[in-house]
Formats: structure tokens, sequence, C-alpha cells
């Protein structure tokens, strides 16, 4: 039973936006079949955001299909690129419609791996020089967010209190100089000490990526950045 995570798969099996026309992404989908087919049915894989460039689920369904054939539980939280989300509801119908057992979201709550809990949500970049009002704006919904689910993880860790708490998110809250201070404010106050990432993407940080940082350490596991092979936490 092994808990897994990767970000940024960004799949486009139904419509045209291909990515190996960027360095570092030649033939990625059949990286991700070969790399995903480690997993077990009695693992977990969390997906950290920018899964599918669909606009919607219906033309996000054979990119979920895909993910469908591997083994195991997985979950999803929200890229800044998931325009395909929508309601927890909607999204939980879909699953079942669509015979997609053993995947869900996280949003607003957390939720136990065998010795881990898992807080997520999508966090959000704000450039303190030429951030807009309404980047401000998302930011704070997303430190209420973030707030939501590190709640719900240490009501879940007072129940289990040899659970051990991950964070798991799309943005950076930090990475090289940048440092999104209200973020990192909560990662603070709640104690946090593993924070795991995606959205960063580049040849300079390929091959991995890790930090420790104010007592925290932080994972980036963007697809392309760990080779298309799903980090075993």
């Amino acid at each position: 039973m092994s808990l897994y995570c990767i970000g940024d798969l960004h799949l486009s099996l139904s419509c045209d936006k291909p990515m190996d026309i960027f360095s570092g992404w030649d033939n990625y989908v059949e990286k991700l079949e070969k790399n995903l087919n480690i997993l077990e049915e009695e693992d977990t894989l969390v997906i950290l955001g920018d899964f599918s460039w669909a606009m919607d689920l219906k033309n996000a369904m054979k990119d979920f299909e895909f993910l469908n054939k591997f083994k195991g539980k997985k979950y999803f939280i929200k890229g800044n690129h998931d325009f395909w989300w929508t309601t927890k509801n909607k999204m939980k119908t879909f699953f079942e419609e669509n015979g997609f057992v053993g995947m869900d979201i996280i949003q607003n709550n957390a939720v136990i791996c065998e010795d881990k809990i898992i807080c997520a949500t999508r966090g959000w970049y704000l450039d303190e020089q030429k951030g807009t009002e309404n980047d401000k704006k998302i930011l704070d919904r997303e430190v209420l967010r973030l707030r939501m689910t590190l709640d719900e993880g240490k009501k879940l860790q007072e129940e289990n209190p040899e659970k051990e708490i991950l964070l798991m998110l799309h943005y950076p809250p930090v990475y090289g100089d940048y440092k999104c201070e209200k973020i990192l404010d909560v990662l603070k106050e709640y104690q946090v000490k593993k924070v795991f990432f995606g959205h960063i993407h580049g040849k300079n940080s390929r091959g991995g990526y890790k930090k420790y940082y104010d007592g925290i350490d932080y994972f980036m596991v963007s697809a392309d950045m760990i080779d298309f092979e799903p980090m075993k936490i």
C-alpha cells in the first residue's frame, strides 16, 4: 500500500493541445503509461492540478479513461488550467456515471491515506509588484480554502494522532526567490512540515526539486520535472 503524487499531466487526448512541442515532453503519454503501471490496487495517487487541457468534463472523457486504466485510488486537486473542473457534486456524478471507480477530488476537505492525512488546495501566485486587485482577492479566497483543508486535517489527526499531515498544492508557496507570505503564514500557524506542489516547468529544475525553508520541506512534482514518474511518499 503506497502513496504517490504527481502534478501537471496536461493530457490532451481529446483536444488539440499537444505538449510534445515543448522540450522535455517527447512521448510523454507513453512515459506516463509505463510509469503509472507501477500502481497496485491498494495504492493511492494524488494529481496536483493541471490534469487535462479539456474545457469541460465531456471533452475530458478520454483523459479520464486513460487514467482509469491504471490501478489504485486517484485524487485530484485543482490547477490553473483545469477548466473542466466544476462543482464537487457534478464531478462525483460524472465519475459514477462513467464507471470511474476510485476517482475523487480533494476540495475544502482532507482524506486519510494509510498513515498520512492528505490536505490539499490550489493555492495562488501573487507577484507583489505586478499583482492585480483580482489576484489579491483570489489569494485571499485560497487562504480561506487552505485553512479549511488544514482544519479538516487537524480534526482527523485528533482522532488519529499517529498519522502525519501532508499538504499538496498546485502553486508553490516558495520557489527560488519567490515567497507567498500569506500562504507561508498559514503553514507556520498550522505547523505543516511537508508540502508537495506542481505548476513549475523548465529545464533548470528538471530532475526534481527539494527545498527546506523555515522548518518545512518542499517537494516539486510537476510531471516533466520528475520524468513523468509519480513520486512515492
